[in-house]
């Protein structure tokens, strides 16, 4: 899938000015308890077991593993092409792997997510003219060896193929990546002459097989489901499958890329149907677009104040928040998506210091080749940031400032989140005569450990260094 690049922003037009009114609205009621999500982009379930403590004492309490089923090959898309739902085999671990690497993590509070293929099945053409799956050489691999395989086995009868021909739409591509109908019944395909995922359809035979996927991992202990390329399905299909039982317990959320919010025509046509037509959650893209423009050249700190009131961010309630997914590095179709280092730090700062949305952290085995997110979720700063988090979890948000370059905002009387994105330092007189901010006690920055924030009189002069945010906790 592709996606039109952005419009430039608007160069800048003015120096930075505070705005009039220091205490500006609140961003949203207190959210239900949002727990940071580690990605653990291409993992092996062994080493998400083995980094188990780890994980729990950085502060995560979810984990997005990749999908688990069978297939094949060692690049990381590989593994959205499954071949067989009804076991867990690929390079990443079996069956086994995967009820161990759970069942460690619950041990420790930490809820396993499980990346969701729906869409399609695996691009085999090159090695065979049918569509039946898992097909007759993975059936002879399990005749090979059936007590290895039989004890991987989630559901059905592994001495037959469990899709046929009749479980596939047409073998077209999609041309036309605005076209509703196209890109929710047509293959994806690599051009070139590439044959495409073969699109399944949602069939009552088709339906009763994803459910019993989802519903064996759901036995195993997932407790959520993210639905890749949900963009792609028709709301039916996906609604049948994700029954009120299925869901029961379950945090549900659909990947669905677009280059911004309302008003933007991928939004438009796709994610705004998306959340009227399921209760699921969704990736913020339209928040992602409007970090992109306000740290971006020409943008303001002002964009980020309530981007909810004017379409350019999802309900808390529904929005998973992030800087980067796997797909903006690893694509070369969304690498303009990318944020400039300081930028996506900075990023870091504002989602998991605001109240809205479960933020999501991303960190890979460097499958792009940037080396930029390799044990990201173990960077001391980052940690840190995950730390205020749950700090401050439940407490209400309201902006204290905001202007060209800076933003600052309190989290109940716990917590303030001050950013600066320019390159000069930046001096902010707020006023604190009605604060819930605690007097005469010291607020410290987890980021570096020694800047105080130390309220004493009815003004306080926030100074922000450049390109740099504070994270001030009680």
């Amino acid at each position: 899938m592709s996606s039109r690049p952005l419009p430039p922003t608007r160069a800048l037009r003015a120096p930075f000015r505070a705005l009039a009114v220091l205490a500006l609205a609140l961003l949203g009621a207190p959210a239900a308890r949002a727990d940071v999500i580690l990605h653990a982009f291409n993992w092996r379930y062994a080493d998400v077991q083995a980094r188990a403590d780890q994980i729990r004492d950085a502060g995560y309490r979810i984990v997005l593993v990749s999908p688990a089923y069978r297939s094949e090959g060692n690049a990381w898309w590989a593994r959205y092409q499954p071949q067989d739902l009804r076991l867990i085999h690929n390079p990443l671990g079996d069956t086994t792997a995967f009820r161990s690497m759970v069942a460690a993590l619950q041990q420790r509070g930490i809820r396993v997510y499980a990346d969701v293929v729906m869409n399609h099945m695996a691009n085999e053409a090159f090695r065979r003219s049918d569509l039946d799956y898992p097909g007759s050489a993975v059936l002879a691999v399990y005749a090979g060896n059936p007590a290895y395989y039989n004890g991987l086995r989630l559901f059905g009868d592994l001495r037959y193929n469990f899709l046929s021909a009749a479980d596939f739409g047409p073998a077209r591509c999609i041309l036309d990546y605005g076209n509703v109908f196209e890109v929710q019944n047509y293959r994806l395909c690599g051009g070139s002459g590439d044959a495409g995922l073969p699109d399944l359809v949602g069939n009552a035979w088709v339906v009763s097989q994803q459910q019993q996927y989802l519903q064996a991992l759901k036995a195993m202990g997932v407790k959520g489901f993210r639905i890749d390329a949900a963009k792609h399905m028709p709301a039916g299909h996906i609604n049948a499958v994700l029954t009120p039982a299925i869901k029961s317990g379950m945090h549900v959320f659909g990947e669905v890329i677009t280059g911004g919010g309302a008003g933007n025509a991928e939004y438009d046509r796709f994610l705004a149907p998306y959340l009227r037509d399921t209760d699921h959650g969704a990736y913020d893209f339209p928040l992602h677009n409007q970090l992109r423009s306000a740290f971006g050249f020409g943008g303001r700190m002002t964009q980020l104040v309530d981007p909810l009131a004017f379409g350019q961010a999802l309900p808390p309630s529904r929005a998973i928040t992030f800087t980067v997914t796997h797909d903006i590095p690893n694509n070369a179709g969304f690498r303009h998506l990318i944020m400039d280092p300081t930028d996506e730090t900075l990023a870091y700062a504002y989602l998991l210091g605001r109240d809205g949305g479960v933020p999501m952290l991303y960190s890979d085995n460097n499958e792009s080749g940037d080396n930029r997110w390799v044990n990201a979720w173990n960077r001391a700063d980052l940690k840190a940031m995950v730390r205020f988090h749950n700090a401050v979890q439940g407490s209400d948000q309201q902006v204290l400032s905001a202007g060209d370059c800076h933003l600052i905002f309190r989290r109940g009387n716990r917590g303030i989140v001050a950013i600066n994105k320019c390159g000069n330092s930046v001096s902010v007189p707020v006023g604190m005569s009605n604060s819930v901010l605690w007097w005469n006690t010291d607020y410290r920055d987890v980021l570096d450990g020694t800047s105080v924030v130390r309220i004493s009189s009815s003004t306080y002069t926030f100074n922000l260094p450049p390109r740099r945010a504070r994270m001030w906790l009680r």
